[in-house]
Parts: structure tokens; C-alpha cells; sequence
């Protein structure tokens, strides 16, 4: 023991017999060479003079994933500086004013990274003399973030975005400003050439005109607004998975929000795909922040959404709800799809293990979404699919659920999918262990969650599947007259198609509860096109050319309306899902009801045989009746909008819908 403090006569320290300067013993250090136990790990010093230099080191360039095909094809390749300024060039003429030839300079990158120099790219003309004078946004940078990862967005929302925060379980939650929902109203459609004769006008109709050069004058603001601005988000993205009908679209947007919600419910394209997109088929200027000027012809308020089918553009003022870019989009392919004989659906899609197909359709309450994820088979989609000659598709690459009283126990896939990557709208959390309280209505009750469909077990990717065996119906049927399934007919199947029936609760003045029902036509006539007709002729002649059974599935109430019925147990429905699916249901002994013409099966395996017939599950046999007639009346009333439209030869079709319908 070298308790006088000199060495120990193994090399490993020494004070020596002198002192420091000031008085300290000296400290000498030499490594043990002998068996190894005191060894020098340090490497070699970094390669970096500067702070901003190392931080560079970590950070690697990234690199396509997928083979680039050479010379195969019909392009040979080029070089990567090239390719970025082709890219550049397509996003300055998407951004070009229409009252200037060339658009704004633009580079790639954060402004924020002081540091990178820029280079920018405009929209080349070589011999350009300008007739107006040059505008101070035309003399800046406009930073371009192209298609950044969700780590990426996540940098920026949080940095920049006020009311982004980072909850337990990894997903970003924001604020969609003042609007928490859609805005049917302010959403108009451009009546030109292009839509004139096409497109559905008039009553009962989504589609609120206006007119090219009010569309323009919006246009202009919105892409005024953009250039100002230091940065802009531009993703380049698919619509629907069948390789042979995919839809480029080009999203430009304010917020890293909108670009993380695209980034999920668009079909992300792989890095070569990305390198050789080109012009998009499609662009969305998303310029919600920034209001619509109110005294421009057709504005009602300081939001407007407007499509433009023959520029193939939509503008977005006034509202930064991320919503209406996907249905926006929607409606784009309610108009492009039919066009090349594609049926483009508001349903949720899955696949059986052997390969049949079930489409769902409901509107909200009736159980789509409960429904249609099911363990035992492959999900294609929750919401938007296209049917085409290949089969059906979905059209996104996401999911956007609904999250207000979410639970782990009732909808586990949905909990489970909310994680890194996960945009949650407007929920409520703890500010301090950020654990989310779904069941908090403090902002809205449109509490949202959009996720990558990967985030589903079972989602089949790609997601394509063959054509569909089965066509599901569903209806929340407040009144309790509707049967628990119902095999249809093909004029039927159009019939309740185009009604697109379900019944709500709603509360009276003195608090008494009473069914309201409601129409959607096709399901979801917010978004459709054309006429509900087109789309339903459509349905019928891919199903009986592929063979496919439609059914009406009512998961509301049995033995009463609502307050003295009950809720068809959700086990009972499922039992019924599952004979359709099996083809069982096919095989079973039918019987047809009054009014609705309905058949329905005498037995369900699994299901007790008296509800089958809603009428043995009334007590009250009058008040059965009255009801019934309460409901096919309201059925007549809401089919009377579409009478007025003919289809068909000598208007055969319209007759044959119209006498599928309740007849009393």
C-alpha cells in the first residue's frame, strides 16, 4: 500500500517526491502494460471544427429503398441534382399567381437552418419582360419542406405550432383552430363546361356552385398567402391503391399538422416513386389560416372550399379543420373514378382468410366501423373504396377515427394504432403526464385520430382485394320496425342505396326522447358527384355481373321503438355478419314482410329466432303498425327528390328502384 502517496512499484500512479506549483502534490498517470487492466479508450477526436459542424455528422443523407430501373423504361437516369431542380421547378409553377408567368423562388429546407445556402429554383422562362411591377414576395425564398418523415413534422410542429404536444403514447396532438368539423356550406364547386351536364345541380344536392373567376380571385389569396410565408409543406402523394387508376395529388400547405395528416391518409410512395412523380394529377392549396375575403361573389362567410374539376385544383380559406383535404379528395374521385366506368364507395372493406370480400355501409352509429374490423379477416379499408374491373381498392393509405369516448376494451385496434406517427385532433390531456382523456368534450366531440392503415394488425397491404361477394347495408334503426338482416334484391339494393337510411335520437323541448331518421344518399351524399342514380345503376350492374348479394343489417332496435325497446345485441349482429360472410344465410328458408317487401331468414344460427321478425318483438301490435307506416312514409318523402331523374332504357330502371321501395 503506497500510503506515503508515491508509486506502488506497478506503473499505475506516482504523487512523486516534489509538489506543484501551488503547493498540490503532482499527479502522474501511466498505463499498465503488463496484464491490461488500466487501458487508454479514448478514439480520435471528432471531424468537426464547429458545433454546427458536428451536428452535421449526425445526420445521414438518405437514399432510396428501392432499385432505381437504369436505363429500363423509357427514361434513362439523372443525376440527383437534376431531378431536385426538376422537382422544384414543378412545385414553383404550382405555386405561380396567375396574373405573373413565373412562380415564386423556391429551395429546399427549414429557414430556420441559418447556415444552408440557398439555391433556388423558379419557374423557368428565359426570355420573360414583366408587364406588372415586381411584388416583395417575389423577391424572397420560399422554403420548401418536401415530404418530410413524421419525425420531421413532428420537430416542426412542436417548434412552431402553438397547442402541439406530444402525448403518453407518442402520437402529436393539435388544435384544428376555430372549426372542428367540416363546413358543407361554404363548399362550392366550380359550374362550367366541365360540369355542366355531369355533375348533380339543385335540390338535394352537395354541390353548391360558383362560378371560374370567383374561383380564381380565391385561388389568388390563397397562393398569395402561401409565398408570403417564410415556408411552405409540400407533399406529393397517391389515391388509390390499384396500380392501374392511382391519382398523383400534390398537397401544399401551411401547417406541419396538414402535412403529417396527409402524410397518413394519403398512399405514401416509396423514394422512387417519389424521385420520378412529375406534374401532379391533382393539387390542394390548403390556406386555412387565411380567411376568404367576404365580399367576393358567393361567400357567405370567411370560409370557403372550393374545387375546380377542370383545373384539377381545390382551395382551402378559412378553415384549418384537416378533414376537408380528405373529403375534398373524396369528392375529386366521386367525379374522376365513374368517368373511367370505376365505382368510387363510401364503405368500409374487409377480406375472408379464402378470399371473399364484404363491403359495409352506414352512416354514423350504425356500427361500419365495429363491423367491418373483424380479427378473422383482412381489413382493405375503413371509409373510401374504388370497384373496378381489377376489383376493389381503397383509396387512402389511412384511417381517420373517430376518438370520443374511446376505450381500449371496445375498440382495441383503434387504441392500440394510437402512437408515434398518430395526428390526434382536438383531444383533451393531462398537462403534465399528457395521458389523453377521450371521454373530455372540452374542445369538441369531433375528437379525431389519423393513422397509417399499417397500424391495423390485419390491414391487407397493398390494399386491393377481388371483386365483392357481399354488399352490407347497415342501419340504426331507431323505430324497431326494420328486421336484424334482410337479403335484397338488386333493385332493393339500389333502392336503400340511394336512401342511405339510419334514425337518430334527439331530444325534445320537455326532455322526452324520440326517434329522427335520416337520409344520406349513397351513404354519404355529402361527398358524391352525380346523381345518387349513376351511382347506384353502377352498383347493381358490377353486382349481378360479379355475382354479389345485397343485405340490410339493422343493428338499431328491437320489441319497440327507442325508450321501450331494445338494442339489438351486438352479439346477435355479429352471429348474423358471420353467416353472411360464411354464405350460410344464402341457403336459409325466407319469408317476406308487409310494406318493405323484405325477405327475411326464418332462422340465424345463433340468434333467437323471434327477433328475426320484428313484429313477434312488439307487444303492442297497433303501435307496431303505426310505426312501420310512420317509416315507409318518411322513406317515400325522402325518395321523392330523385324521382325527377331518369336512367335506364324507356326509364325501365327508375320504375323498377321506385317499386322496390315500401308499398302501402
Amino acid at each position: 500500500m503506497a500510503g506515503n502517496g508515491n508509486g506502488n512499484g506497478n506503473g499505475e500512479f506516482s504523487f512523486g517526491n516534489g509538489t506543484a506549483r501551488n503547493g498540490l502534490a503532482k499527479i502522474q498517470t501511466t498505463h499498465k502494460k503488463q496484464n491490461g487492466i488500466c487501458h487508454d479508450d479514448s478514439g480520435p477526436p471528432v471531424n468537426a471544427q464547429t458545433i454546427d459542424e458536428l451536428h452535421s455528422l449526425q445526420k445521414k443523407k438518405s437514399a432510396p429503398t428501392t432499385p432505381i430501373k437504369g436505363t429500363q423504361g423509357a427514361f434513362a437516369p439523372i443525376s440527383d441534382e437534376l431531378r431536385q431542380k426538376q422537382q422544384l421547378q414543378s412545385i414553383s409553377a404550382s405555386l405561380a399567381s396567375l396574373t405573373r408567368e413565373t412562380g415564386p423562388k423556391v429551395v429546399k429546407g427549414d429557414p430556420a437552418r441559418k447556415s444552408e445556402t440557398p439555391k433556388h429554383v423558379t419557374h423557368e422562362h428565359h426570355h420573360f419582360t414583366p408587364t406588372i411591377s415586381v411584388s416583395d414576395s417575389s423577391l424572397k425564398f420560399t422554403h420548401i419542406l418536401y415530404n418530410l418523415s413524421p419525425a420531421e413534422l413532428y420537430e416542426q410542429a412542436i417548434k412552431y405550432e402553438k397547442g402541439s404536444f406530444i402525448t403518453e403514447t407518442g402520437a402529436l396532438a393539435t388544435l384544428s383552430g376555430a372549426k372542428t368539423g367540416r363546413s358543407p356550406r361554404d363548399k362550392r364547386v366550380v359550374r362550367d363546361e366541365t360540369t355542366e351536364d355531369d355533375l348533380w345541380w339543385g335540390k338535394g344536392s352537395p354541390n353548391i356552385e360558383m362560378d371560374e373567376q370567383t374561383f380564381l380571385v380565391n385561388r389568388e389569396r390563397a397562393v398569395d398567402y402561401l409565398n408570403s410565408l417564410d415556408k411552405v409543406f409540400v407533399n406529393d402523394q397517391f389515391l388509390n391503391w390499384d396500380p392501374e387508376n392511382k391519382i398523383k395529388v400534390r398537397i401544399v400547405s401551411a401547417r406541419a399538422y396538414h402535412s403529417l395528416f396527409m402524410h397518413n391518409m394519403c398512399i405514401r410512395p416509396t423514394p422512387e416513386e417519389l424521385e420520378n412523380f412529375g406534374t401532379p394529377d391533382f393539387t390542394i392549396y390548403n390556406a386555412g389560416q387565411f380567411p376568404c375575403n367576404r365580399f367576393t361573389h358567393y361567400m357567405t362567410s370567411s370560409t370557403s372550399i372550393d374545387l375546380n374539376l377542370a383545373r384539377r385544383e381545390m382551395v382551402i380559406l378559412g378553415t384549418q379543420y384537416a378533414g376537408e383535404m380528405k373529403k375534398g379528395l373524396f369528392s375529386v374521385m366521386h367525379y374522376l373514378m365513374p368517368k373511367r366506368q370505376i365505382l368510387s364507395l363510401h364503405s368500409g372493406c374487409n377480406m375472408g382468410k379464402d378470399g371473399d370480400v364484404a363491403l359495409f355501409f352506414g352512416l354514423s352509429g350504425t356500427g361500419k366501423t365495429t363491423l367491418s374490423t373483424d380479427h378473422n379477416r383482412y381489413l382493405i379499408g375503413d371509409d373510401e373504396h374504388c370497384w373496378s374491373e381489377n376489383g376493389v381498392s381503397n383509396i387512402e393509405g389511412g384511417c381517420y377515427a373517430k376518438c370520443i369516448d374511446l376505450s381500449r376494451e371496445k375498440e382495441p385496434d383503434i387504441w392500440n394504432a394510437i402512437k408515434f406517427g398518430t395526428v390526434l385532433e382536438n383531444v383533451v390531456f393531462d398537462e403534465h403526464t399528457r395521458e389523453v382523456d377521450y371521454s373530455a368534450k372540452f374542445v369538441t366531440e369531433n375528437t379525431r385520430a389519423a393513422y397509417p392503415i399499417e397500424y391495423i394488425p390485419n390491414a391487407k397491404i397493398p390494399c386491393v382485394g377481388p371483386h365483392p361477394k357481399n354488399v352490407i347495408l347497415l342501419a340504426c334503426d331507431a323505430f324497431g320496425v326494420l328486421p336484424p338482416v334482410s337479403k335484397l334484391s338488386l333493385a332493393q339494393t339500389m333502392y336503400h342505396f340511394i336512401s342511405g337510411y339510419t334514425a337518430l335520437v334527439a331530444g325534445t323541448e320537455e326532455g322526452v326522447k324520440e326517434p329522427q331518421a335520416t337520409f344520406s344518399a349513397c351513404f354519404g351524399a355529402a361527398f358524391i358527384m352525380l346523381h345518387p342514380t349513376k351511382y347506384a345503376a353502377m352498383l347493381a350492374e358490377k353486382m349481378m355481373k360479379h355475382g354479389a348479394t345485397g343485405w340490410l343489417v339493422n343493428t338499431g332496435w328491437s320489441g319497440g321503438s327507442y325508450g321501450s325497446g331494445n338494442r339489438i345485441k351486438l352479439p346477435y349482429t355479429r352471429k348474423i355478419i358471420d353467416a353472411i360472410h360464411s354464405g350460410s344465410l344464402l341457403d336459409a328458408n325466407y319469408k317476406k314482410t308487409e310494406v318493405f317487401g323484405l325477405e327475411i331468414p326464418i332462422e340465424v344460427e345463433g340468434v333467437p329466432s323471434e327477433i328475426l321478425d320484428p313484429v313477434n318483438t312488439w307487444s303492442d301490435k297497433n303501435a307496431y303498425e303505426g310505426t312501420l307506416l310512420k317509416l315507409a312514409a318518411l322513406f317515400k318523402n325522402n325518395f321523392a327528390t330523385f324521382t325527377n331523374y331518369k336512367i335506364g332504357k324507356d326509364n325501365k330502371l327508375t320504375k323498377e328502384i321506385l317499386a322496390a321501395g315500401p308499398n302501402f
